[in-house]
């Protein structure tokens, strides 16, 4: 369920979520009232007019429509087309940037030459997490449709489907490859950290914690050895990637930790929350830095090649370098009027995508 909201009158409560429709219960009855249909995908949000008589709901089938609350009757659409980007990766050359998002696609670009971009369509659902394998053969991208998808990059066919190894019903938000392209990690909701082994399918371990909650990014150490993830109970971990023990729970975030970055050398870990972001030595432990944004959630990070410098994509649009040796933020530029939801750098550490 993504919203719930009173009428005025406080007669009605109507809620919606990824099921598409909308549910109104009248309170005095404590009972169901009516299930509106119409939208054809999530339901993020939903508003009553001040007289109670008409409910406002928006989706990710990029409309919003107007109800009439008596009757349940959809009285008025408005379209729009609005694709979010969830995610972007290099390709290893740096000739290419693969995206994905509400589009339901995955979308190659080429940043050589003025050529239209070449789309892969199979998720049947928002697709949330892209990554290019570091040989460049193979694609990955996850979403809300309980799987990830392994591509051949030059063919744009599916090689391998991956799934929750326990059948579970899941929506994927982040993957990466580890070092040398073996292994793929994905983050989930509720269902932990989840690794496979890309040839053959198997799912190598599954990373739970204490609190059930969704796990917004993972990020494998420069070496391989060890892999980050963040989630929305504020919790950053780091796991052994070898046996999937769990070596690390740092201390929360205040709201939800988005991201997760490893520095180059491996030594330090950046993550970033609701107005702050945290720099770990990822040995002890022990929280380096506490770099503060009051005015948006830290929801992407980049390092430089030197790591001696954070670069963050906020949810103001803003892009933000810090500086670590002085401990401040140096720069701050805007660049997309909404938020924004990831950060690479390119291989050679000259080109930023966002």
């Amino acid at each position: 369920m993504h919203a719930t909201k009173w009428s005025p009158d406080g007669s009605i409560i109507a809620s919606s979520g990824f099921d598409k429709t909308i549910w109104l219960w009248d309170v005095e009855q404590r009972s169901y009232r009516a299930a509106l249909h119409g939208h054809t995908s999530a339901v993020f949000d939903i508003a009553f007019t001040p007289d109670s008589r008409r409910l406002l709901s928006g989706s990710d089938d990029a409309t919003l429509r107007v109800w009439d609350v008596e009757s349940g009757q959809c009285v008025h659409i408005m379209k729009s087309y609005v694709v979010s980007l969830y995610d972007i990766d290099w390709s290893p050359d740096g000739s290419q940037i693969v995206s994905g998002g509400s589009d339901r696609l995955v979308t190659i670009w080429d940043t050589t030459a003025r050529i239209p971009p070449r789309v892969l369509q199979d998720h049947p659902w928002i697709v949330f997490g892209v990554a290019w394998s570091p040989d460049g053969r193979l694609l990955a991208s996850c979403g809300w449709d309980n799987t990830v998808r392994i591509w051949d990059a030059s063919t744009r066919t599916i090689v391998q489907t991956l799934r929750d190894p326990n059948g579970i019903e899941t929506l994927f938000y982040s993957i990466a490859w580890n070092p040398d392209g073996i292994l793929l990690a994905g983050g989930c909701y509720q269902q932990g950290v989840q690794v496979w082994e890309v040839t053959t399918g198997k799912c190598q371990w599954v990373g739970q914690t204490d609190a059930l909650t969704r796990i917004r990014q993972v990020a494998w150490s420069p070496d391989g050895t060890r892999l980050a993830s963040c989630g929305d109970d504020g919790s950053v971990c780091l796991w052994q990637t070898s046996t999937g023990t769990l070596l690390t729970k740092l201390p929360k975030h205040r709201g939800r930790a988005a991201c997760v970055a490893w520095s180059p050398d491996g030594t330090r870990l950046a993550s970033g929350g609701r107005g702050e972001l945290f720099v770990w030595d990822a040995r002890s432990g022990e929280r380096l830095y506490t770099l503060s944004e009051p005015n948006a959630v830290v929801q992407a990070l980049a390092w430089s090649p030197s790591g001696m410098q954070l670069l963050s994509g906020g949810s103001d649009g803003m892009l933000r370098w810090w500086d670590l040796r002085r401990g401040e933020c140096v720069r701050v530029r805007k660049a997309h009027q909404g938020a924004m939801q990831s950060l690479k750098l390119s291989q050679d550490g000259r080109l930023l995508a966002s």
